[in-house]
């Protein structure tokens, strides 16, 4: 299982997570902040479990792009 957060708050609205995780990531046209898809939110972290395991490298990669490390992405 993979499990991907992302603390929206302090997106400042990049784009690098769309690019690099386009399954999983949207900008929000209200706001300009990154949007993480099928996630649910509390207190202001936005996470996404999936048993879809071929989702992680890119992930993965968005958290190595993302300049201010909001995302996080984990097998568990």
């Amino acid at each position: 299982m993979v499990v991907i957060t992302l603390h929206r708050n302090k997106c400042i609205g990049c784009n690098y997570c769309v690019e690099l995780a386009p399954g999983q990531f949207q900008m929000s046209k209200k706001d300009g902040k990154s949007v993480l898809l099928h996630a649910t939110e509390k207190k202001g972290f936005h996470t996404l479990k999936s048993v879809d395991n071929t989702i992680y490298d890119g992930c993965v990669e968005a958290s190595k792009a993302c300049p201010v490390k909001i995302i996080t992405a984990k097998l568990i």
